[in-house]
């Protein structure tokens, strides 16, 4: 499966990891996170020493960050994201402070740490070769179609409810929207003069099994 950011949510990681499909799906940070600027930052969560057997974060300075709770949302279909935080012992007086935080009291993080796991999973597969390979054909591929529904069509929200409702309403756009290109393209080579008259003596079948007006064959 290959998508834009907007769908690189934990709630859809974890549907695809559960349901052993190969997802080449960005996430909001995928981006910026491959920038010399962001990869050289050495004050990100993401950048910070982490000592997983005591859980704490050492921050630049050599300071720990102790857990000091969770923070927990849930999402408009119901799926609920913990995130753990972990708070500095003492960051007045520090003199990376300027570079580290702009807060009045001392740095607080928060890390997802199962989100953090899909999102490094999603990074590996999007900058392997295959990664490289789906991220160059989705925006010439499906973004045109979807930009021509859309926009040339009209056709911008479903007008049914339910997964079957749904997915026969697309099918619908969808076989429309090919007519609209089959018939694009055949006025395109009538007017080329693709359109070819049989040889003398050669009898054809009717229309129905491939055969132009008047008899003339489709080549």
């Amino acid at each position: 499966m290959v998508a834009d950011s907007g769908y690189g949510s934990e709630e859809n990681y974890e549907y695809l990891d559960q349901n052993t499909i190969e997802g080449y799906v960005k996430y909001n940070m995928f981006h910026m996170e491959l920038k010399k600027k962001h990869i050289e930052n050495p004050f990100l969560p993401g950048h910070l020493y982490c000592y997983m057997e005591k859980d704490y974060f050492i921050c630049p300075m050599g300071q720990h960050m102790t857990y000091i709770g969770d923070n927990s949302r849930k999402s408009a279909l119901g799926y609920v994201s913990s995130t753990r935080l972990y708070q500095a012992q003492k960051c007045e007086g520090c003199p990376l402070r300027g570079q580290c935080f702009k807060g009045k009291s001392s740095r607080v993080i928060g890390v997802n740490v199962k989100g953090r796991q899909y999102r490094d999973k999603a990074k590996e597969l999007l900058t392997g070769e295959r990664g490289l390979y789906h991220r160059s054909r989705r925006p010439i591929e499906p973004e045109a179609v979807f930009g021509q529904i859309k926009y040339d069509s009209g056709f911008k929200c479903f007008h049914y409810r339910g997964n079957r409702l749904t997915k026969a309403e697309f099918a619908t756009i969808a076989i429309s929207h090919n007519i609209k290109k089959m018939a694009s393209l055949m006025g395109l080579k009538a007017k080329q003069g693709v359109w070819q008259s049989p040889p003398q003596g050669v009898s054809t079948p009717g229309h129905g099994q491939g055969e132009g007006p008047n008899g003339y064959k489709w080549s």
